[in-house]
């Protein structure tokens, strides 16, 4: 399984009045997201599902890469909210294998619980030395059997200005 976790675009600053979870994409931020996912349907990728986070700013991200045909799929998971923890949603996708082998998994959420999930899948520890920029992407590749945690490859690692 191929599993690649995408940061949000650039978002609204945190304001007075304004939720967290109701931050929205800035026109910055949507630019610079479509081009990147133009960029992605370039080389070829395609996801077989984009989880987002229920936050608006990831799925509005999630919705540009839907728009781009990066995938026709798109779920929402608690599990992607600022906060949400790695081994709960390795319980829910993995143990009952809800996927192939051959599943490309895109995971749409925040930092930094993105590169968190990513060093325990690749080190088994967080060790704070991956930084997922906005738009930016960690591809990981798990391993068919046994334990994902501290097994896993990491393939990709891209800011989003060497997609631009």
């Amino acid at each position: 399984m191929e599993l690649y976790l995408i940061r949000h675009g650039i978002a609204q600053e945190r304001e007075v009045g304004i939720k967290d979870e109701e931050r929205e994409l800035t026109k910055e931020g949507r630019q610079k997201t479509e081009k990147v996912a133009q960029r992605l349907v370039k080389l070829g990728l395609q996801f077989d599902l984009i989880v987002s986070s229920p936050l608006v700013r990831a799925h509005q991200t999630a919705e540009i890469l839907i728009a781009t045909e990066l995938s026709s799929q798109l779920e929402e998971s608690t599990h992607l909210a600022p906060g949400g923890h790695l081994s709960s949603w390795l319980v829910y996708w993995l143990e009952p294998k809800n996927y192939s082998q051959n599943t490309r998994l895109a995971l749409v959420g925040h930092e930094p619980d993105l590169s968190s999930w990513a060093e325990i899948l690749l080190w088994g520890e967080i060790k704070g030395c991956l930084v997922l920029k906005k738009a930016g992407m960690i591809g990981v590749k798990l391993p068919e059997d046994g334990s994902v945690v501290g097994r896993s490859q990491m393939f990709w690692l891209t800011p989003p200005k060497y997609l631009l």
